[in-house]
């Protein structure tokens, strides 16, 4: 750019200008240069160029992006947030309730579907922390019940992992209750070799929210809601959501019928999908990953506990929830983890050091109940995160496709 590169001249000539003066004079009359050539570059700039990501680029960028992917799957209503680099953007599109015609904002309130293991793994890992437990017990130590069963040689770390050698994904339809699940798990039998079969299940994510709860010395729900999301600074994200907050509470559209829906109660449906938030509150639980927030630091350290990976399956490495890959990302590896065939069949998958997911790496994660969808990812190395919400549930390839193409144009944006 001509003219910052004439600003710059003048200002080394100055700079030479100063070399000799005495130290104190020569810093105060550098300072008040400092502050006038940055505002005359900034000034000058200004008109031909954005420096940066501005919120109209981001506007106009997610506008592009994901216009077509609203229009394909009807998708009612929609947040993205993005942090990126400390700075927070939103765009929101479309209707939170159709009927009432309310407009989704930055405070509307979606369901996470299995977003909320997140949370489940953050807790668990929170309680290690604070010495409640070692990820690393196995499940029977922590649940007597099941002693002599194959949760001898499965740990609390393998449920965050589905690292269970095929616990299966739903709660069996005729358990309705903590001692029938109990007596099923104790005559459960392992479809493969434990750490050696990844077995996507809501059963084991469900499992260990009901250990971390008892070690914490309350229900999952009360734990996670005085132990956890207060030291998050989350005030909006919920697994009941209060009557004070029901008015921006989303409803979710069938795909099958297009009719309102919400989530309905279940097995483990609090430790698995149970959570809602904002896309305000998602964009902080991002922050506090990415290390922007002041934290305490047992819950940094427990975040940054759900980011070590101790597995590889064929497409990615296996954290505690947090599905991880090279970036920059290959396309048709991330749509081959994100496809149903990961959450519906057992697959292979390696056991190995442990190491952590941060630098250079794509971590992400999908979520859904019958009436929602939500996307979350972040690149550490380029200090970026993204969540997507949406009242649809619409294909998880398809989320994770635009969000990358999102990504790399911020980051290309951000660069000028």
């Amino acid at each position: 750019m001509i003219v910052i590169h004439e600003i710059n001249t003048v200002f080394l000539m100055v700079l030479g200008r100063y070399a000799s003066r005495p130290a104190k004079r020569k810093a105060r009359m550098i300072m008040t240069s400092v502050r006038l050539f940055g505002f005359a570059a900034a000034m000058l700039a200004a008109p031909a160029y954005a420096q940066g990501l501005t919120d109209q680029k981001f506007q106009e960028i997610s506008e592009r992006i994901f216009r077509p992917v609203i229009e394909e799957f009807d998708i009612p209503g929609i947040a993205i947030g993005v942090t990126f680099k400390g700075e927070s953007y939103v765009f929101t599109d479309g209707l939170a309730d159709r009927a009432a015609s309310r407009p989704v904002d930055p405070d509307t309130i979606f369901e996470l579907g299995s977003n909320s293991k997140l949370f489940n793994v953050a807790l668990a890992a929170l309680g290690e922390e604070q010495g409640l437990l070692s990820l690393q017990d196995p499940v029977s130590a922590k649940l007597p019940s099941l002693a002599g069963s194959a949760f001898d040689k499965i740990s609390l770390y393998d449920l965050a992992a589905h690292a269970t050698g095929g616990l299966p994904l739903q709660v069996p339809d005729d358990i309705s209750d903590n001692q029938e699940l109990m007596t099923y798990l104790a005559a459960w039998m392992p479809d493969g070799v434990t750490k050696s079969l990844r077995s996507y299940s809501n059963v084991s994510i469900g499992l260990l929210g009901l250990i971390t709860g008892e070690q914490f010395g309350k229900s999952y729900k009360d734990a996670l809601k005085e132990d956890l999301l207060p030291g998050l600074g989350l005030d909006s994200t919920f697994i009941t959501v209060p009557e004070a907050a029901m008015g921006r509470y989303a409803f979710g559209y069938s795909r099958t019928d297009d009719s309102p829906i919400r989530v309905n109660p279940g097995m483990l449906d609090a430790e698995a999908y149970g959570i809602k938030s904002t896309v305000s509150d998602m964009i902080r639980f991002l922050d506090a990953h990415l290390g922007n927030l002041t934290l305490d630091d047992e819950i940094t350290a427990a975040l940054a506990r759900t980011r070590v990976s101790e597995f590889d399956t064929v497409h990615y490495a296996q954290a505690m929830i947090w599905e991880g890959y090279p970036w920059p990302v290959n396309t048709s590896e991330l749509a081959a983890g994100n496809s149903a065939e990961m959450v519906m069949t057992p697959q292979p998958m390696t056991h190995r050091a442990a190491k952590a997911l941060d630098g250079e790496v794509f971590l992400n994660k999908t979520g859904a109940t019958n009436g929602f969808g939500s996307y979350v990812a972040m690149i550490p190395s380029e200090q970026i995160g993204v969540v997507v919400l949406a009242n649809r549930n619409y294909p998880n390839p398809v989320r994770a496709d635009a969000t990358v193409e999102l990504l790399h144009q911020l980051l290309e944006e951000g660069d000028e």
